[in-house]
């Protein structure tokens, strides 16, 4: 009986004793998770404190990223008048999310800096329509380097209107380059190299298109100015002309150079714009028959007057061009006429509205009504 009494003691004194363990613990695990919570929430303050202050890696940079944007909604009227009695007159309207641009800028350091283009047109995919990383020498070493998805600098395409110009229909040039340019004083130059879409019949799949671009430009608190003028090996790799020659189904024996004159003059409220685009040889054909062919040089112009005064306490730029084309069928028109009348109706927003009357080669003719509404951010 004493035994058994002895056991009976020994088992709860265990029992007492495992409680007491498990109470401890408890307690315990509780005492140190306050302290850990404690600790955290210490560390949360500082962090906290650091980043009221400036500092911390996420601030710094979203100091040296800048965005920018361009939101163009636009409504249309359009009446082609055929020259063939057989041919169907038409008219049609739409509405449209005309275009969709969003701009990141990152200064990487002083001397590098990323640039990042979106873009959205109405009824076509996003894309990254520019996408380069600079290179700059500073203020005592002028110099600067473009490398990535680019516009080249060939023309300068400048308008007050909705529309694009001519010149911009046959010039510009987006390609994946390199450029390298310099800038001082008001003069600056530019030379770049890509590796074009169209190449020649026999030629190799090579970087072996290039160009160049030179200008001068001033400006004084009462006038400025741009003058310049730029030259490309092929112009027919330009995005317009590229996709003239993919839908001819002929083969460029030669590349055809090009060559694009611009100034652009602001005086007080007036804007005069004056800008050619055009081949400097004949281009020669490849046909799928074997046979060849020489066609005529390509050319564009455009010729503009803006004027910018109040009107009932907003800003608004009236415009009228003239422009044209020869020797490219009936892809663009030969004659335009445009006038154009844009009003800041609220901060960075406008509204536009613009005719234009189009005279095609083959006596077809096109009038055109376009009002847009803009914001830009």
């Amino acid at each position: 009986m004493k035994v058994k009494k002895m056991n009976v003691l020994t088992v709860k004194w265990f029992q007492a004793l495992f409680c007491g363990l498990m109470l401890f613990c408890i307690t315990s695990m509780g005492w140190a998770e306050e302290l850990s919570n404690f600790a955290l929430g210490e560390r949360i303050t500082q962090l906290e404190e650091k980043m009221k202050g400036g500092g911390g890696a996420l601030p710094g940079w979203l100091d040296r990223i800048s965005m920018s944007g361009v939101i163009e909604v636009e409504a249309g009227f359009e009446s082609l008048d055929f020259d063939n009695p057989a041919a169907e007159d038409e008219d049609s309207s739409d509405f449209s999310l005309a275009t969709v641009e969003l701009g990141i800028e990152g200064e990487i350091s002083e001397h590098v800096s990323g640039s990042l283009l979106l873009l959205y047109e109405d009824g076509e995919d996003i894309v990254f329509d520019e996408a380069f990383i600079t290179l700059t020498g500073g203020e005592n070493l002028p110099f600067y380097l473009k490398a990535g998805e680019l516009y080249v600098p060939f023309g300068s395409f400048e308008s007050n209107m909705i529309s694009d110009p001519l010149t911009l229909e046959i010039g510009e040039t987006r390609e994946t380059a390199l450029e390298v340019g310099y800038e001082i004083a008001g003069f600056y130059c530019a030379a770049y190299l890509f590796n074009g879409d169209v190449d020649e019949v026999d030629g190799d799949n090579d970087v072996d298109n290039f160009g160049l671009n030179a200008g001068y430009a001033l400006e004084t608190d009462a006038m400025s100015l741009d003058m310049g003028i730029s030259y490309i090996n092929n112009l027919l790799d330009s995005d317009g002309m590229g996709d003239i020659v993919d839908g001819s189904g002929a083969a460029l024996d030669e590349y055809v150079g090009g060559v694009a004159l611009h100034g652009v003059f602001n005086f007080g409220p007036l804007t005069v714009i004056g800008e050619y685009v055009g081949a400097t040889d004949e281009p020669e054909w490849n046909y799928a028959n074997g046979t060849t062919g020489e066609g005529e040089k390509p050319c564009a112009w455009n010729a503009e007057v803006g004027y910018t005064f109040e009107m009932a306490g907003k800003e608004t730029v009236v415009g009228l061009a003239y422009q044209g084309t020869d020797n490219l069928e009936d892809e663009l028109p030969e004659t335009r006429v445009v006038g154009a009348v844009a009003v800041a109706i609220l901060e960075n927003t406008t509204l536009a509205l613009e005719y234009l009357h189009d005279e095609f080669e083959s006596d077809d003719e096109a009038d055109v009504i376009t009002a847009q509404l803009a914001i830009e951010f």
